[in-house]
């Protein structure tokens, strides 16, 4: 299961290693200084106690062997960045998804993104084998929206109030990423972008 190994993601400019406990202090800072970072959010991390209460959440799904959350690390600045994740993982559907995913604003639009998306997309279509990555993101949120689509996401539709969020319901965008697009034209999309 890949929820049972160590899985460490690296390339010259980022590193992606398991999220721990620990790490509060490394996300602290945008917790307490950029709230915004949730709007869209349906796990709030704004403030120490919401903070705390995502990484427990995030490592108990990893528990359940539901997820795999990491931090991420931006080699160009030497700074810890954000977090993102695996998450719904089935392995007998051979899919996954990829979210949860956040920045500083300082790390946003400066391609961090596109490295960390190469580097996952890499190990679930070519170490684990899973035949399909799906995103979703709340249906308003058109900056995640068009970071998707500009790595290779090919939109599928709306999901129209599928889920609980912080402000009543949301609908929610769902976009994919199949193996055949991965072999056929993502990945070297992705490596030409990362190669600037």
């Amino acid at each position: 299961m890949m929820t049972n190994q160590e899985i460490i993601l690296q390339n010259n400019r980022t590193l992606l290693r398991p999220l721990l406990e620990s790490d509060l202090e490394h996300l602290l800072p945008f917790s307490l200084n950029e709230p915004e970072l949730w709007k869209y959010s349906l796990v709030q991390a704004g403030g120490e106690e919401n903070l705390k209460n995502y990484i427990k959440k995030a490592l108990e799904t990893k528990e359940k062997e539901d997820s795999y959350p990491f931090i991420v690390f931006d080699k160009l600045t030497q700074r810890y960045a954000g977090s993102t994740r695996f998450y719904d993982i089935q392995e007998h559907h051979e899919t996954a998804q990829i979210g949860y995913t956040w920045y500083g604003k300082e790390f946003q639009r400066s391609g961090l993104n596109r490295h960390c998306k190469l580097l996952m997309l890499q190990f679930a279509f070519e170490e684990r084998n899973m035949k399909r990555v799906e995103f979703r993101a709340d249906a308003k949120n058109s900056r995640s929206i068009t970071a998707m689509k500009a790595i290779g996401c090919i939109e599928e539709g709306i999901l129209r109030s599928n889920c609980a969020a912080p402000e009543g319901r949301r609908d929610s965008i769902v976009l994919s990423i199949l193996k055949s697009d991965w072999e056929s034209s993502v990945k070297e999309h992705l490596l030409s972008l990362t190669s600037i």
